[in-house]
């Protein structure tokens, strides 16, 4: 449990990364202020999606896909803070899009494209 809870405060730390730099602008107290109430989105969040579809797509072929995008998507759901950030539903469609891929391929099902 230890390890778990640790992971989630590496990926919380990740997560304030500024990777372009654009953040360190010029910017007044009140300005920063009004950009603070503003709720943002979890980027792990997208992450998850993204997965999930990719395990959705390739999931029946490869059945490692899915269960890699769902370990991942529950492992990042707990990286959500409902008082900052807007709405967990991408976490939620990585997950439906996960379990899908992972049903098909035990059920050995496959994408029919015509």
């Amino acid at each position: 449990m230890k390890a778990f809870e640790k992971t989630i405060e590496c990926l919380n730390r990740w997560k304030v990364i500024d990777l372009w730099g654009d953040k360190a602008e010029e910017i007044s107290d009140k300005e920063k202020e009004d950009i603070d109430r503003i709720p943002t989105q979890n980027p792990y969040g997208f992450a998850a999606m993204i997965l999930g579809g990719i395990a959705f797509t390739f999931g029946p072929q490869y059945g490692f896909i899915p269960f890699i995008a769902l370990i991942f998507c529950i492992v990042t759901l707990f990286t959500f803070d409902k008082e900052k950030e807007g709405t967990p539903i991408l976490f939620y469609v990585g997950i439906v899009l996960s379990l899908i891929g992972l049903s098909m391929f035990i059920g050995g099902a496959t994408h029919i494209l015509n």
